[in-house]
């Protein structure tokens, strides 16, 4: 190959944006994508639904994030041919993504063209390392990227909330999750994929025990609870036995029982026994998570942010935070704990931008972008 051929060849495999990045941000209920240029400039955005490859497999849950990729590159002036694997068309005629239908780890071995430097996909459900390598794979039969970065949504909040790589952070959404990092790259992990690794906590598991513990009043198995009343009051039945009927027999949708999460809150708020018992136990749970994190980080004397996300902290319930804060202050009495400001989403992007090693003027961009103008 002579020297044209060979600068040719090369720069067929260039991305499209060179240095580019392409987020995700994927949870249990809402995704959200990002196509960021080199020097932190939000080219285009989409959002999207959960997130579930440990119920439909990897290579179908990404297949489902092809029409978010293809939204937002049409934002910032790609022309998407269609959403499966295989070839999207930027442009004025060039292609980006892989060419034909296998899976390529090189797109442009066949003439197609990245279209960023970068992936970095921090995924609900990627909870073990098996599981992240096969959405890895599943992300690179798609070229979107000349490189692929897999992690559990977890490090895209705590990658938000600090501004070096030093931390913990816990995810208290629909479900619970927690993660530690040190600048030598070693890491604190939990399995987090329900109650067989010991996990307590979350929206659905909330949900789950406010219900339960308002049936058990009901039918007298219980103690007394105003969730008894509060729970049929809000979704519109006369009873706990109506309401019991219509989760069983489908007149009220699984999804909806996350309903019950803040009336739980507003009940405890009230001074209601049960409901306060239940939501010292998530505080308890959080707390557990955060501080064997950084036991295994050898951060309990250390001043150390513990970053809270996911939309059940993010409520900022005062019962609930009060009762971490005392709760983290006796456990680990040098943890700071905080709420994390911006989505979760720029925890993906910097990450990105950290393996493309992008100067800290791109990280002050995207933290200033989604502080004063967040993207649709």
């Amino acid at each position: 190959m002579g020297v044209t051929e060979a600068f040719e060849a090369e720069a067929l495999q260039a991305p499209l944006i060179p240095g580019g990045v392409l987020a995700f941000d994927a949870g249990n209920s809402k995704t959200d994508v990002a196509l960021v240029a080199a020097d932190g400039t939000v080219l285009g955005t989409a959002r999207g639904g959960g997130f579930e490859p440990h119920l439909i497999g990897a290579q179908a849950a990404v297949d489902g994030l092809a029409p978010l990729v293809a939204a937002a590159a049409r934002a910032a002036g790609f022309a998407v041919d269609r959403a499966g694997p295989g070839a999207a068309v930027a442009e004025g005629g060039r292609r980006f993504g892989a060419t034909g239908s296998s899976p390529l780890t090189l797109p442009a071995a066949e003439g197609g063209v990245p279209l960023v430097e970068q992936i970095s996909a921090c995924l609900a459900n990627a909870d073990l390392p098996i599981e992240e390598e096969r959405l890895a794979d599943a992300f690179r039969s798609y070229g979107w990227a000349s490189r692929v970065h897999v992690a559990n949504d977890t490090f895209a909040l705590l990658r938000a909330g600090i501004d070096e790589p030093r931390g913990v952070a816990v995810v208290c959404g629909a479900g619970i999750n927690c993660c530690g990092l040190l600048p030598d790259g070693r890491t604190a992990r939990f399995p987090a994929v329900g109650k067989i690794s010991g996990d307590w906590g979350g929206g659905q598991q909330l949900a789950e025990e406010a219900i339960w513990a308002a049936a058990r009043a009901d039918d007298g198995r219980g103690p007394a609870t105003a969730l008894k009343t509060a729970l049929p009051q809000h979704y519109g039945v006369r009873s706990m036995t109506e309401l019991i009927e219509a989760m069983h027999l489908g007149g009220i949708p699984v999804v909806s029982r996350l309903e019950a999460v803040p009336v739980l809150f507003q009940v405890a708020t009230a001074g209601d026994e049960v409901a306060t018992a239940i939501v010292h136990r998530q505080a308890e749970e959080i707390v557990a998570m955060a501080t064997v994190a950084l036991r295994r980080l050898d951060l309990l004397d250390v001043p150390t942010p513990v970053i809270l996300g996911g939309g059940v902290l993010t409520a900022n319930h005062p019962l609930l935070l009060r009762q971490i804060t005392a709760q983290l202050a006796a456990a680990a009495p040098h943890a700071i704990p905080q709420i994390v400001e911006v989505p979760p989403v720029v925890g993906a992007i910097l990450l990105g931008l950290d393996h493309t090693e992008a100067g800290p003027e791109a990280h002050r961009a995207i933290r200033t972008t989604y502080r004063t103008n967040p993207p649709a």
